[in-house]
């Protein structure tokens, strides 16, 4: 198996979040995809084999985390359509069939890559008992994301409150399916982004995601709402950092950014 790590949601090197991308005839049982992913240890591997011509979808795509399988995952489909473009695998459009559906990758002209992806349906619950304390700051907002995402959307004070956070995250685990994504408007939007974010998945075995593309189709619709545009950029301010481009169509996000190719290898075994 050819095995490529691909920095996506950067258009540099060492930056945005790290997947690995595979291209494979058929999928192989599910124990050896979990196992590539534990030995790869970034927080997604995507793995992707074409389907026959004249169907809804050209390439059919998984994801997993070293821990498990996840249904939507938005860095490592954009590395897996950086790939395809890159090597010549596929042109244009890439329709990919998925347990979320069938997602849509676009080339642009400059560069990057557009996801079409579902948007979060956002529902207002009341925080939970012991969120505030797992996190470190007490929530303005909280909203459940839906099945496909799987997390509590938690708005916090201000930028720096996001910044700051160090949170328990064996506490936190107890929260959410997947884990809790902690938001705030910028400080600052003439910094060329709109609000901030970070994302904490403990119950798929990642503390604290770089940049998470699935994230922001529930912070686009939040954000959006509240700023009053369709068109925003988000910045994940994890250690690595990136950015997320997002427009809002309804029960459709957009989400936009580069990719950048670091390892190109194979796997021996």
């Amino acid at each position: 198996m050819r095995i490529r790590i691909v920095d996506a949601f950067t258009d540099r090197p060492f930056a945005g979040n790290p997947a690995g991308v595979l291209l494979l005839d058929a999928f192989p049982d599910d124990d050896r995809l979990q196992r590539v992913a534990l030995e790869v240890n970034h927080s997604e591997t995507a793995f992707a084999h074409r389907l026959p011509a004249g169907g809804e979808a050209d390439w059919a795509l998984r994801w997993f985390t070293p821990a498990t399988e996840v249904a939507m995952c938005g860095h490592a489909t954009l590395a897996t359509a950086h790939v395809l473009h890159t090597t010549g695998a596929h042109e244009g459009p890439v329709r990919f069939a998925t347990r979320s559906g069938v997602l849509t990758a676009t080339p642009r002209e400059d560069g990057a890559i557009t996801l079409d992806f579902p948007t979060a349906p956002l529902t207002p619950v009341q925080t939970p008992a012991g969120v505030a304390e797992a996190l470190g700051a007490e929530p303005r907002t909280v909203l459940d994301t839906g099945p496909n995402i799987g997390d509590l959307l938690v708005e916090v004070a201000d930028e720096e409150t996001v910044r700051g956070l160090a949170p328990d995250l064996t506490a936190l685990a107890a929260h959410s399916e997947r884990g809790v994504i902690a938001t705030a408007r910028a400080e600052d939007p003439a910094r060329g982004y709109d609000y901030v974010s970070r994302c904490f998945f403990p119950n798929v075995g990642i503390d604290e995601d770089p940049v998470t593309g699935s994230a922001h189709t529930a912070l686009a619709p939040f954000w959006s709402e509240r700023i009053g545009r369709p068109d925003l950029t988000g910045l994940q301010a994890s250690s690595r950092s990136g950015r997320v481009r997002t427009e809002l169509r309804g029960g459709r996000t957009l989400l936009s950014g580069h990719a950048v190719t670091v390892i190109d290898g194979e796997l021996l075994v």
